[in-house]
């Protein structure tokens, strides 16, 4: 076959006996297209947390020796009281913080509708995050205050819980949730919301005992 420049086209090109590379399918191993079973490790062949960085160093408990995800048995565990505080923050800008403190946005009362929200994503902590246990909470708290000084709304959430894991987790949530919906409320009025600073503040009860941001010096 010729070119339409009058010169034969290279070997291994399209032709009526030759398949051309081009034609053929990729190559696949049972792990893709660039993959061959031969040359990918497994989970199961990974080294332990242990392995890699030592005996003494605290393990990811939801992770198994094995290196899989793992839901944490908390059988053996004995009850305790516990209870964690969580805050975050979310900057409004000036224009959206004068509407919510009028209540003047047109979904109505910013700061009531996200405490409810928050109050509800505490008690569905477990199915938003997988490895969650279902536990029982006797407390939740939710509150948000309006900051004039950088136009922000600050929330703090609080859950208590008698039981064999703790409610970090459900604490942490309350306020992502509430911000969540912050931000829901507002955003007709400003694409620029930002939430930011979701982190544990307190925590009691349990093995660890008690943990607090600022009397452990992390107050940034």
């Amino acid at each position: 076959m010729e070119s339409i420049f009058g010169q034969p086209p290279p070997d291994g090109f399209a032709s009526s006996g030759n398949k051309s590379f081009i034609d053929q399918e990729p190559q696949c191993g049972s792990h893709g297209i660039l993959g061959s079973t031969s040359n990918n490790i497994m989970p199961e062949e990974l080294p332990s947390t242990s392995q890699i960085l030592g005996e003494n160093v605290p393990s990811l408990t939801h992770v198994g020796s094995k290196g899989k995800a793992q839901m944490v048995d908390v059988s053996p565990k004995g009850n305790s009281f516990r209870t964690a505080i969580a805050s975050c923050k979310v900057n409004l800008g000036k224009k959206v913080f004068d509407l919510v403190l009028a209540n003047q946005m047109a979904k109505g009362d910013v700061l009531s509708v996200a405490k409810i929200a928050g109050i509800n994503g505490a008690k569905h902590t477990s199915s938003l995050i997988p490895l969650c246990h279902n536990i029982t909470l006797t407390h939740v708290r939710v509150d948000l205050r309006l900051n004039p000084e950088d136009f922000s709304v600050d929330i703090e959430g609080e859950a208590a819980s008698t039981g064999k894991t703790g409610v970090e987790m459900e604490a942490m949530t309350a306020v992502s949730v509430a911000g969540l919906t912050v931000y829901d409320m507002c955003k007709a009025a400003s694409k620029d919301i930002q939430i930011t600073d979701i982190r544990l503040e307190l925590k009691t009860g349990g093995k660890s005992g008690y943990w607090c941001r600022e009397k452990n010096g992390d107050v940034s």
